[in-house]
């Protein structure tokens, strides 16, 4: 954690943009994804949290109304992202909005719906404080990867949803969803440097190489899903990638192998000098002279 005055404690129920490494790449690059779907529009951030994400959208909307249920989250995004004069913050439950009906362009909310039983009734609300051609960006954890393949139990989240539940969720209130897939992946990357050539090329390898597959082969660990009542924009990507330029997790990967490397190196100098050790103190068998004066 990066230590400041103006930080929200993280409790592990919201993000705050002092966490690190992998949990920073998957937040980050949500709010990133959206981002050039709310240029110019009156956009809702519902269930906000800190407010880092209201905040980078409105440095291209025309307006932010971030909104959380949390009244220390509300006073800490204003006291902090506060100076941006297209920025509001608001507390409030996002299953409950208040707002007139079709008064936003774009409604973002990200990794929200696990956190509430009325997931029904949330959606329900984005759709009627949506425009007829708005666009509702959500995000929700995909039920199997995130915790029955890993076995692992998350305390803040109430209900997760599978893959199919969430599109039947979605389906109810949009006509048009597409679901995108998110996880972080450790892969090599090629890039036109004179920003020549067409498409995008994607390959997925087993494990030993003897098959590589067209796509990403991968299971989700978190759903994106852009939904809406009129046919989705044009402008939405089929892939979107995004990193940082210090590559904190790989570089945070390097540092522990070479940690790893010299402890294993270290293990094996003193299992050396055990060894030694061991192998110095076995007792002689007594000479032949001893032996004798021993009768």
């Amino acid at each position: 954690m990066i230590e400041r005055d103006d930080t929200l404690e993280f409790t592990g129920e919201r993000f705050t943009p002092e966490c690190v490494r992998e949990i920073w790449c998957e937040h980050w690059h949500r709010y990133a994804f959206a981002m050039p779907l709310c240029r110019g529009q009156r956009v809702l951030d519902a269930a906000c949290g800190e407010g880092y994400g209201s905040d980078l959208i409105a440095r291209v909307a025309s307006e932010v109304v971030g909104v959380d249920i949390s009244e220390a989250a509300v006073c800490h995004a204003r006291k902090r992202y506060g100076s941006r004069e297209n920025l509001q913050f608001a507390a409030g439950d996002a299953s409950a909005l208040t707002f007139d009906d079709g008064c936003f362009d774009v409604v973002v909310s990200f990794e929200t719906l696990e956190h509430l039983d009325a997931q029904d009734r949330l959606v329900a609300g984005f759709a009627r404080v949506l425009r007829e051609d708005g666009l509702l960006l959500i995000s929700s954890p995909d039920k199997r990867t995130y915790s029955e393949v890993a076995g692992f139990r998350n305390e803040f989240h109430v209900r997760e949803l599978y893959r199919e539940e969430l599109l039947e969720l979605l389906g109810r209130h949009f006509p048009h969803v597409r679901l995108y897939a998110q996880k972080l992946l450790f892969q090599s990357a090629l890039w036109s440097l004179d920003g020549s050539g067409q498409g995008s090329l994607v390959q997925t390898a087993s494990a030993d190489g003897s098959s590589i597959e067209d796509g990403f082969a991968y299971a989700p660990l978190y759903y994106v899903a852009a939904c809406s009542r009129q046919p989705l924009p044009a402008v939405l990507p089929t892939t979107a990638w995004f990193g940082d330029r210090e590559e904190a997790v790989y570089t945070h990967y390097n540092g522990e192998v070479r940690k790893n490397m010299k402890a294993g190196a270290r293990i094996a100098e003193l299992e050396a000098e055990i060894l030694r050790l061991r192998q110095s103190t076995v007792p002689r068998p007594p000479s032949r002279w001893l032996r004798w004066l021993r009768r």
